[in-house]
C-alpha cells in the first residue's frame, strides 16, 4: 500500500468519526432541546386549562373569599402591582446609578472589584435569602409584617440585575462616540446622560423589563416580609396580599374554589411576565 493511499484512508477515518461524534452531539443536543420543549409545553398547557377555567370577571372584581365562597383576586393583584411598581422605582435608579459607575468612572479599580462581586453574589443568591435578611433588619425589628418589607425585599432582587445590564449595555457603546462628545467640549455627566446612556437605552430597559418579570412572580421573599392579607389594603405599613403568596396558600388548600383561583393567579402572572418578555424583545430588536 502506498503512502498516498495510507494517507488517505487515515484522512477518511478521521473523517467518519468526525462524522458520527456531529451525528451523536447533534441527537443528544436535539433530544435535550425536546425534553425541555415537552415539559414546558405541558406546564403552559396545564396553566392555560385551568386558568382560564378559573378566571371570570369577579377575579379581578372581587376580594380574596374564605373557603367555599365566592370571591377574587382584587387584593391580591392589587398589592402585587404596588409592590412591584414600588420596588422597582426604588431599584432601578439605584441600579442605574451604579452601572453607570462601573462602566464610565471606575472600571478596574478596587471599588468596582467590590461591586461587581458584591453584586454577582447578589445575583446568584436563592431570592429566600434576601426576605430573611429583610426579615431580620426590617420585620423583627419593627415587630410588624408591612408591604415597606416586601418592597425593600423585592427591590433588593432589582438592583443586582439593572447593575448587570447597565454596565454591560454601557460598555457596547463605542468608545469612539465618547471622544466625539469630549473634543466638542462636552462634560462627562453630558456625555453619559445624552451620548452612552441614550445610545444603550434600549438595553437599559430591557434589563429593567425582565428584572420586573423576575420580582413579579416571588414568592418566598414575601412570606418574609409583606406576607399576606384577606382584606383590601392601601397602607404599606400593614401585611398586604400579593398575587405569589395567594397561589402559594390557596394551591396548598384543599378548598376547590381557592385552587380555582390559585390557577387563575398564575395564569394572570403568566400572562404578566409574557407581556414583559414580549415588550423586552420589542425593544432591543428595535436597537438593532
Amino acid at each position: 500500500m502506498s503512502a498516498a493511499t495510507a494517507a488517505y484512508q487515515q484522512r477518511q477515518r478521521r473523517y467518519l468519526r468526525r462524522k458520527r461524534t456531529n451525528t451523536i452531539a447533534t441527537v443528544l443536543a436535539l433530544a435535550t432541546v425536546a425534553f425541555a420543549l415537552f415539559w414546558l409545553g405541558w406546564i403552559l398547557w396545564e396553566t392555560l386549562r385551568q386558568g382560564l377555567a378559573g378566571l371570570n370577571l369577579a377575579t379581578v372584581t372581587q376580594m380574596t373569599p374564605p373557603p367555599n365562597e365566592d370571591g377574587g383576586l382584587l387584593n391580591a393583584v392589587y398589592g402585587s402591582f404596588i409592590l412591584v411598581l414600588m420596588a422597582t422605582l426604588v431599584g432601578t435608579p439605584v441600579g442605574i446609578m451604579a452601572g453607570v459607575y462601573l462602566a464610565e468612572y471606575e472600571r478596574n479599580g478596587w471599588l468596582a472589584r467590590s461591586t461587581r462581586f458584591v453584586n454577582d453574589i447578589l445575583l446568584s443568591a436563592p431570592s429566600i435569602v434576601v426576605g430573611l435578611f429583610i426579615y431580620s433588619a426590617v420585620v423583627a425589628r419593627f415587630k410588624t409584617f408591612s408591604g415597606y418589607a416586601g418592597v425593600l425585599a423585592l427591590a433588593l432582587i432589582v438592583i443586582p440585575v439593572v447593575i448587570r445590564t447597565t454596565e454591560n449595555m454601557l460598555l457596547l457603546v463605542g468608545a469612539g462616540l465618547r471622544e466625539a462628545a469630549y473634543a466638542l467640549g462636552c462634560p462627562k455627566w453630558r456625555v453619559i446622560t445624552m451620548v452612552t446612556l441614550k445610545s444603550a437605552r434600549a438595553g437599559v430597559i430591557t434589563g429593567v423589563l425582565l428584572a420586573v418579570a423576575r420580582i413579579a412572580g416571588e414568592t418566598a421573599p414575601l412570606l418574609f416580609t409583606a406576607l399576606s392579607n384577606q382584606f383590601w389594603t392601601t397602607s404599606l405599613s400593614s401585611p398586604m396580599a400579593t398575587l405569589p403568596v395567594t397561589i402559594f396558600k390557596f394551591a396548598m388548600s384543599p378548598y376547590e374554589n381557592w385552587q380555582k383561583l390559585a390557577w387563575a393567579g398564575v395564569f394572570l402572572i403568566t400572562l404578566a411576565v409574557l407581556a414583559l418578555n414580549i415588550l423586552a424583545r420589542v425593544l432591543t430588536r428595535q436597537k438593532h
